[in-house]
């Protein structure tokens, strides 16, 4: 199994390549003079950053709040190259209380078998976490516009809404 430790990173950012619509989602971690990059789901970009959120108002103390990450705010592109190590299948999210740390761990999985093939741990302060999530979620919004009958997400030339019974819109 290959593993990539990053505790702490110089730098751990979620980002996107191409246009809306046809995006690929990376997380990037940077230590020790090495760079990774992962490919990953839109979706779990979203869901990583809301469960940062709420383990960090339970947990987080006043480094990890809302106010601090404003502070610490990371709106660089993604380094290059972008040289996909894996694509992320699992997620894990923990506290270490002891170090009032964040802990993300993604994984890749080896259909062969039950464990995962490739990992990425990555220990974030609780300020970094927060300013982390905050990242993931504005790229997240920064995709297409939905549309306002279905919510769906709007191409440049329209889409076949289902509220409009099949009508392009």
């Amino acid at each position: 199994m290959a593993f990539s430790d990053f505790d702490p990173p110089e730098r751990f950012v979620a980002g996107t390549v191409g246009p809306p619509g046809g995006r690929t989602f990376f997380l990037q971690a940077r230590g020790r003079g090495r760079l990774v990059s992962v490919s990953i789901e839109k979706v779990q970009v979203g869901i990583l950053a809301d469960r940062i959120v709420d383990l960090l108002d339970s947990v987080g103390g006043p480094e990890g709040s809302d106010a601090v990450a404003e502070q610490h705010v990371d709106t660089d592109a993604l380094e290059t190259p972008i040289e996909d190590e894996f694509r992320v299948d699992t997620v894990s999210l923990a506290w270490d209380e002891e170090r009032s740390a964040v802990v993300i761990e993604c994984h890749d999985r080896d259909p062969e078998e039950e464990s995962p093939s490739e990992s990425v741990r990555v220990v974030l302060d609780a300020t970094s976490a927060r300013a982390f999530a905050r990242r993931c979620q504005a790229i997240v919004a920064a995709g297409r516009p939905p549309c306002p009958f279905c919510g769906q997400p709007l191409d440049p030339e329209g889409h076949i809404c289902p509220r409009a019974n099949g009508y392009k819109r």
